[in-house]
């Protein structure tokens, strides 16, 4: 058995909000550098052509604010988001200290008061008062095998969360059924969610877990080739799907979870090019 006291997740969680929010990670940057380089090569294959003057200055303004942001230590965009933390527990690992959500919740607070970033999460969604620390954070646990702790923590801004759906389609919907609905939710989101965007996609599960899937998804790094070749094809059928729509997405994800033999849950969590999330190991 490990001993993990929980100071060491709040000083980690607290890290990983200032790091998330004044810098892209790489895979999405470098997704973003690519853009700009096929605005002359309409063939690139597998990203989408920046088609007209308009988007390439906006490519190249998200470039610049990029370097700025990390040249003056300050947060990539005014919209900080909402903290979401992925945290998956050895069962071999004790923790000691407060409690573990209380420590995930101090280290967001801490981040973000440190990190001089906007509090954006009010005490009750209907009697909007700020809680002035932007916590409580939402928070999904895991155990898993083994004796270390793995952090994930995502930055999720509302312009493009706003933008995201659920759909419980019929079991008997197909695969180009699935792929219209997905098609939809970005064509309908639009400029609101501040293109190039990344998509998550949950399918199966029920109602709740489906998004929870889609958030999951949602960071995954660029890198990553789904071990399933079927949905690997589906991601791929979908990024081109959506980018002839003349909407520019540069990313899809899909995590997918059996489901019940009268449903088929479909859940589109839609991320702005910010996409902010890392992930470390204790």
């Amino acid at each position: 058995m490990r001993i993990i006291n929980t100071k060491i997740i709040e000083e980690n969680v607290r890290d990983l909000c200032m790091e998330i929010n004044r810098e892209l990670p790489a895979d999405v940057y470098n997704s973003i550098l690519s853009l700009r380089h096929c605005e002359q090569n309409p063939r690139c294959v597998g990203t989408p052509a920046i088609s007209t003057p308009n988007e390439f200055d906006k490519i190249n303004d998200i470039i610049n604010n990029c370097a700025v942001a990390k040249e003056l230590n300050l947060p990539i965009c005014q919209d900080t988001g909402m903290a979401v933390v992925f945290i998956k527990i050895g069962q071999d690992v004790h923790l000691e200290g407060k409690s573990l959500y209380k420590a995930v919740n101090d280290g967001v607070a801490s981040g973000y008061k440190d990190g001089y970033m906007r509090m954006s999460i009010v005490t009750d969604p209907l009697n909007r008062v700020n809680t002035n620390t932007n916590t409580p954070v939402i928070i999904h646990t895991e155990i898993t095998d083994g004796d270390n702790i793995e952090l994930t923590v995502c930055a999720k801004g509302f312009g493009s969360e706003n933008m995201s759906e659920i759909k419980m389609l019929l079991p008997t919907a197909s695969r180009e059924d699935i792929i219209n609905e997905i098609v939809k939710t970005v064509k309908k989101a639009g400029d609101n969610a501040c293109p190039p965007m990344v998509i998550g996609i949950g399918i199966g599960g029920d109602f709740e877990y489906c998004a929870y899937l889609a958030k999951k998804a949602l960071c995954r790094d660029f890198g990553y080739k789904h071990d399933n070749d079927y949905y690997n094809t589906l991601e791929n059928d979908i990024l081109s799907a959506i980018n002839t729509e003349n909407n520019i997405a540069m990313k899809i994800g899909i995590e997918y979870y059996p489901t019940h033999i009268a449903g088929l849950p479909l859940a589109v969590n839609i991320g702005c090019h910010v996409n902010r999330h890392k992930t470390m190991v204790i």
